[in-house]
């Protein structure tokens, strides 16, 4: 039986619970150039539209359409988050054009906030292909914006920008005392350095720049799964050893959705319950298969239609176009929590790490930030499952 009231974790028992935040809820300058001025992810999300019987849309935010590169909302998001088991966030990170994207939110918000020290962050450098899909047409392909792959001399760049910018902060996270970087595509990481042997001199001149720094060692996280979701993405034949190979210290995965086609039981409406149970075997198929650890991920749900032609019939073209996940209740969010929680305990010598898809993926409908339907439930199902620190505010205000 859950707590009810929240407490803290200590020692051996804690389990770091990251949320991976999605930045694309404040005015970026390459988006107001791609999409007309001040244009963000808000504006899918206001106009989306119900696709079938039952089908619970627009998701309207119970704090508003927060602007998220503000410490001042930045400040309440940590709280909310640290009060209710959230340990820290891990910030999908993009470099594009030789220079970093979407990167306001975590630079003018989280680092500037005044209560930031209350919780860590790390990145996730998201280096797929980036794709018009704001929304996505019913009748062409989407569009490419900018390419993810990066040659060795634009990688180098973009490290240097990594030590200095965020790996330098106190309250960056380590996990088994490195530092915790992640690669979302580990086929298009290679694709652009040339393949292994450049690939292994980059991320060893990563590391010398981390050591040279004084900052200790790196714990590279590759993000693998069993399908490709977005149209650019590069599948790899043997993951296994191009990890081993490239001396990564631990993989995970980003969502569900990644081993998990959703309109497996139904289209439009999928399966969240069905979701679930096949996660759960992916977990430990995936701790075999892996000789090194798998921090598993829980998804809160799955619903990408905000980011399809809201006027074109709703119909599997693939991603966005996917079947929708029904039956993600708070109850069944802290059920697959609790699994986490218990697969993560029965392998206390790696890294005690559960990543949770997602802290704001409104348009793909993966969210913890409260909205006017449910208002804290799921975040209450984290705080039950794991607790929260001694020094929580415990405000539940909607």
């Amino acid at each position: 039986m859950r707590n009810e009231m929240a407490t803290e974790q200590s020692g051996h028992d804690a389990i770091d619970v990251l949320a991976y935040y999605f930045p694309q809820f404040h005015a970026d300058p390459q988006n107001s150039i791609w999409h007309g001025e001040a244009w963000t992810e808000w504006d899918l999300l206001r106009a989306a539209q119900p696709r079938y019987p039952g089908h619970q849309q627009p998701k309207v935010p119970a704090w508003g359409e927060l602007d998220e590169s503000d410490p001042r909302n930045c400040a309440r998001e940590i709280d909310l988050a640290v009060d209710h088991g959230i340990t820290g966030f891990i910030y999908d990170w993009y470099w594009y054009r030789e220079k970093p994207f979407l990167n306001r939110a975590l630079e003018q918000g989280f680092l500037q906030a005044g209560n930031t020290a209350r919780m860590k962050f790390a990145l996730m450098w998201a280096n797929h292909d980036w794709l018009n899909i704001f929304p996505a047409s019913a009748d062409r392909s989407p569009e490419l914006l900018a390419g993810g792959a990066l040659g060795a001399e634009a990688f180098d760049a973009m490290t240097d920008y990594i030590v200095d910018r965020y790996f330098r902060q106190p309250n960056y996270l380590r996990v088994d005392g490195g530092l915790y970087f992640s690669i979302y595509e580990l086929g298009t990481f290679l694709k652009g350095l040339g393949g292994i042997d450049p690939a292994k001199r980059a991320l060893e001149s990563f590391r010398g720049k981390v050591r040279d720094a004084g900052l200790g060692e790196l714990h590279l996280n590759g993000v693998v799964w069993g399908f490709t979701v977005l149209p650019s993405e590069t599948a790899l034949s043997d993951v296994n050893q191009v990890i081993g190979d490239l001396g990564f210290s631990s993989v995970t995965t980003y969502a569900w959705v990644h081993h998990y086609e959703p309109g497996t039981h139904g289209f439009p409406a999928g399966s969240y319950a069905q979701a679930a149970d096949h996660s759960y075997r992916a977990w430990q198929k995936y701790r075999d298969q892996f000789a090194l650890p798998y921090h598993p991920n829980v998804s809160m749900g799955w619903d990408p239609t905000p980011r399809t032609q809201q006027d074109a019939a709703y119909l599997d073209r693939g991603y966005p176009w996917n079947a929708v996940l029904e039956g993600n209740t708070p109850e069944a969010f802290g059920r697959a929590l609790e699994r986490a929680k218990q697969f993560v305990a029965g392998h206390p010598a790696a890294g005690r790490v559960i990543t949770i898809n997602a802290w704001n993926e409104w348009t793909e409908g993966s969210y913890l930030l409260p909205d006017t339907v449910t208002g804290l439930a799921y975040l209450r199902q984290v705080r039950d499952v794991f607790g929260a620190p001694v020094d929580a505010m415990a405000h539940d205000a909607e």
